[in-house]
């Protein structure tokens, strides 16, 4: 009760009906302290698509924005690809009621969370929202802690159906204790409310998040840069190679995240920003947009809509790939398919163009085989190829394929 910091009798008075009375039940009683088996919640079966406001508004997000980027993606075909979420990140709080109860931030949504989450939803797309496991989020505004079942019933009242959770100001809390209450809070209302873990990969939440969340962060925040690292935040080559030896602990309902994505924001070529959508793809990460999504070019739309590259991200097998060989500047990569069929990604790290090849024994056939090669970003069959492939691939880019014998 205390952890909740509302009485069952300020629940009662609060809370319009129609409430279930076991949401009122859970929200007045703290879970027991005792072990209790937990199985995952369902939950995105295969890596979540949407768009965050983040990494282009950051603080300065409002209800406009939030607005022009439904209607955006409605109509410009991203929700017809798999792009589902449309997630308000930090800065969206204002305070606490007296009773407790987080309200949105009068000034910036003036219109309210529900209003706002019914607006996405007859858009056809889904609300997500944004908290923190500590005293205050990292933007500094009112975060969970203490409050986890209560921000979880307002949430589920509002029709979210996404939390991303992050890990400021937490102070000596466990984050596997923290994220777990959360994640029981979550469901303790009754609605499906995909759970993603933004706690940077420090305390290895990939060992213990598979029943606890449906995502979790493995770095620090990405920055819009090819390499590199500037105080926490990396570029994606940083980024890639610290998210790829935890393939093993990926599949479906629970993913490494390498966190949201840059494509558009203006730091990288289109190049790099192809081999960046390409190589998450490929790592079965969330596909989380994090661009102007209303004022993008049709370069950046070309990318992120390249409904070749979603397939493979989206493949029902949840298999995350395997860097199969690396030579330098010069590496494969190499995902197994549902149908049998394998992605495979040629990627050139250094500063000149350079060829690559790949035998059919690095990813799994017999160097024997006859195999259909299609280029997923030319759109185009590369014929038939027996034993292996070979490509050209440019400076900071990839060349992506299907191989399906």
């Amino acid at each position: 009760m205390q952890r909740a910091g509302v009485s069952a009798a300020a629940l009662a008075l609060c809370l319009p009906m129609p409430l279930l009375a076991q949401e009122t039940a859970d929200a007045a009683a703290q879970p027991a302290a005792k072990a209790v088996e937990r199985t995952e919640n369902g939950l995105a079966r295969t890596p979540p698509m949407g768009w965050n406001s983040w990494n282009k508004f950051a603080c300065n997000v409002n209800e406009a924005i939030v607005r022009k980027t439904a209607d955006a993606m409605s109509t410009n075909g991203m929700r017809d690809a798999g792009y589902q979420f449309v997630v308000i990140d930090d800065c969206w709080h204002g305070e606490r009621d007296d009773n407790g109860f987080i309200q949105a931030d009068g000034k910036r949504f003036p219109s309210g969370i529900k209003a706002l989450s019914d607006y996405i939803h007859s858009k056809g797309l889904k609300l997500g929202i944004y908290s923190d496991a500590g005293r205050q989020t990292c933007g500094g505004r009112p975060g969970s802690q203490g409050h986890e079942y209560q921000d979880a019933i307002t949430y589920a009242r509002w029709g979210v159906d996404y939390l991303k959770y992050d890990w400021c100001n937490t102070g000596t809390r466990n984050a596997q204790e923290a994220y777990t209450l959360m994640a029981d809070a979550l469901r303790s209302t009754g609605r499906d409310i995909v759970f993603s873990l933004c706690e940077w990969g420090n305390n290895d939440p990939w060992r213990w998040g598979v029943t606890v969340g449906n995502l979790w962060r493995t770095t620090g925040d990405i920055m819009d840069r090819w390499d590199g690292q500037h105080k926490y935040s990396l570029g994606i080559m940083t980024i890639v190679d610290r998210n790829a030896p935890l393939y093993p602990f990926a599949g479906p309902g629970h993913w490494n995240d390498p966190d949201m994505l840059e494509v558009g924001n203006g730091g990288m070529t289109d190049t790099e920003y192809r081999a960046h959508f390409s190589l998450w793809a490929m790592m079965a990460a969330p596909l989380i947009a994090g661009n102007d999504i209303d004022a993008m070019d049709e370069k950046t739309r070309t990318i992120l809509l390249n409904k070749d590259v979603i397939a493979i991200d989206q493949d029902p097998l949840g298999q995350q790939a395997q860097r199969v060989r690396d030579d330098g500047d010069k590496e494969v990569w190499s995902r197994d398919l549902a149908d049998g069929g394998r992605a495979v990604l040629l990627l050139n790290r250094g500063p000149a163009p350079a060829t690559i090849k790949v035998d059919w024994s690095e990813i799994g056939y017999p160097n024997s085989l006859r195999a259909d090669v299609r280029n997923l970003w030319t759109h185009r069959s590369e014929g038939r190829k027996r034993g292996s492939y070979a490509a050209s691939v440019p400076s900071h880019g990839v060349v992506m394929v299907r191989v399906q014998p």
